[in-house]
């Protein structure tokens, strides 16, 4: 199976979403915040990825995907399923580091607006958030933001992994790791910090370690009897000769 990482393009949207939908079916944040299965609503739920891809593409942010460039699967048995040139197999979304003192700018507040109105749109569409625990999604928002004020501490930014998958039938080919190296590389060029959250403390945490990152933080979004725990990750530019 041949894999090149690229750039998200418009054109990638809906393979990506598919990507993340499946990878994430059982993330226990993803279980969390979307706890009644019976409200879950998957259209509902594409339409929101979509718009938060779009709205990625439009403040160009580092986002990049893993895409199958030939149908042969080289490294697998026969047995294994091999999937079309163009196949969406992984992603990895992250945010450019915004300073302290940075002030946002027009356009992106612009896209702000406009990921508001989309999204209000779809709710309207789709007669709700498609099974979103509204409260639960504003507790880990405030849980998320009072780590970033503990752990935050360098006032340039951080290069933020938002999200990073793969599809199942591409795990163990290396697929993580180069879509992480795209923007790690180029944070340590830049000789800035990266972060990110698991969901997952095994394997996800050692995995992350072998790149760099060190868990400093675990945190709890707890709602009733239900806690979601998340480790928080940092991983120092590092400087290659």
């Amino acid at each position: 199976m041949s894999i090149e990482i690229v750039p998200l393009a418009q054109t990638d949207i809906p393979g990506a979403v598919d990507c993340v939908q499946k990878a994430f079916a059982n993330d226990p944040y993803f279980r969390w915040a979307f706890n009644d299965p019976s409200k879950f609503n998957i259209q509902r739920n594409a339409a929101s990825l979509a718009a938060h891809f779009q709205y990625g593409i439009n403040c160009d942010c580092p986002i990049s995907v893993a895409k199958i460039t030939r149908a042969a699967n080289e490294s697998k048995t026969t047995d294994d399923i091999r999937l079309p040139a163009g196949t969406v197999v992984g992603i990895a979304w992250w945010y450019s580091p915004q300073a302290h003192s940075m002030t946002q700018s027009w356009s992106v507040w612009a896209q702000d607006w406009l990921l508001s109105f989309r999204q209000l749109m779809n709710n309207i569409r789709f007669l709700g958030r498609g099974g979103l625990n509204v409260r639960r999604y504003w507790i880990w928002k405030q849980v998320q933001q009072t780590a970033h004020d503990v752990i935050w501490k360098d006032p340039r930014g951080y290069y933020f992994c938002n999200v990073v998958c793969v599809d199942s039938q591409a795990r163990g080919m290396g697929v993580g790791k180069k879509l992480m190296e795209d923007v790690m590389d180029k944070a340590d060029r830049e000789n800035m910090p990266c972060y990110l959250e698991s969901s997952k403390g095994y394997p996800n945490v050692g995995i992350y370690e072998k790149m760099g990152f060190e868990l400093v933080k675990e945190i709890e979004c707890v709602d009733g009897g239900d806690v979601c725990k998340l480790y928080c990750m940092i991983r120092n530019p590092e400087f290659k000769k």
